[in-house]
């Protein structure tokens, strides 16, 4: 990754301010999107990725999770930061992202203006019809990934899958807990919730 670009998982709740600032200037500001149909009510049920230059915030994309694929969409790079690498990196991490969880195909919808550039990363165009929303005309796209040998799973070392999204290859909290000797676990008396926690 070029110098001074740094991509990663939004972790925390200033991170997902950052991306939504971003989404906020490109699509609510440039694009005239309206509010409600930007934040569409599937921001708490996806992964948000932001990228940084020179620890700006500048570019982000949402993941969601479906049966036969990742979608890739909200992709966003603010103005002053078009043209540089913050958009190859930011792609390149998605799509390693996804061959980390197993995905082999990133699906996405494309403004049909910009279909060129994504061919240009790796997607072609799907057999399905044109269509539009929030004012602008899309095309379904999708990019076939490589499957990667070490894609995490149930099969995986657990202490991997409890680390944080995206943070894999280090370890997490839940790690240097186990440090600590395990302990008995008192019962709820009251409902047994306790009895059905898991991490």
């Amino acid at each position: 990754m070029s110098e001074g670009i740094r991509i990663k998982v939004a972790g925390t709740a200033e991170d997902r301010e950052m991306a939504f600032m971003i989404r906020s200037a490109v699509f609510i500001g440039e694009q005239k999107c309206p509010y409600f149909e930007e934040f569409d009510g599937n921001d708490y049920s996806a992964t948000h990725l932001i990228g940084f230059c020179n620890d700006e915030p500048a570019a982000t994309a949402r993941l969601r999770y479906f049966s036969d694929c990742i979608k890739l969409e909200r992709f966003a790079v603010r103005s002053e930061f078009r043209g540089t690498e913050i958009t190859t990196c930011l792609i390149d991490f998605a799509f390693a992202f996804c061959q980390q969880k197993g995905y082999t195909r990133v699906y996405g919808h494309a403004q049909k203006r910009l279909l060129r550039f994504w061919r240009k990363h790796g997607f072609r165009l799907m057999n399905k019809p044109p269509f539009h929303f929030s004012d602008a005309e899309y095309v379904a796209m999708v990019a076939d990934i490589d499957p990667k040998s070490s894609a995490l799973g149930m099969m995986s070392d657990d202490t991997v899958l409890l680390r944080p999204e995206g943070n894999w290859d280090r370890p997490g909290i839940l790690e240097r807990s186990m440090m600590r000797p395990a302990r008995d676990v008192p019962r709820d008396r009251g409902h047994g919730a306790g009895e059905l926690s898991a991490s």
